[in-house]
């Protein structure tokens, strides 16, 4: 029934529970997870007084989506099939493209649950992706 899970992850604090859930279901249905990290390329401090240059930020991104997906797969068991992905873009966007470019069957993502302002400027990605994800999208509360 499914065969492969997404799992994205940008590092947050509280991934693990998001990769708990990932391995049960994993386990379960002998199923590949494939562990996602969006390069998000909208720099928002891209102005001369803003202190960011394009190339910085760039870097700074690789870097975090690396270490994303480093501590994403040492909370998965060593004996779960596991595939790793970087890309780079926005990353409902991309997320939502992995999902029509892969076999996936389902989406397994943190959230943080924001509310209120935080959510209007903030914005959810996991809202997003629940919205219009082509497959069930199964969305676990992150720890602080």
């Amino acid at each position: 029934m499914y065969d492969d899970i997404l799992l994205p992850t940008d590092g947050s604090d509280g991934i693990d529970a998001a990769a708990e859930h990932a391995a049960v279901l994993a386990d379960r249905f002998d199923a590949t997870v494939h562990v996602l990290s969006v390069v998000d390329t909208r720099n928002r401090f891209e102005s001369p007084t803003s202190g960011l240059s394009p190339e910085v930020w760039d870097k700074a991104e690789r870097e975090r989506a690396d270490v994303a997906i480093e501590g994403t797969v040492e909370a998965l068991p060593d004996d779960l099939p596991v595939e790793t992905y970087r890309r780079e873009g926005v990353p409902r966007k991309e997320i939502l493209g992995f999902v029509e470019d892969e076999p996936v069957d389902m989406v397994v993502m943190g959230t943080h649950g924001r509310t209120g302002l935080d959510h209007y400027f903030i914005g959810s990605v996991a809202e997003q992706v629940v919205r219009t994800s082509p497959v069930p999208v199964v969305t676990v509360r992150l720890s602080e």
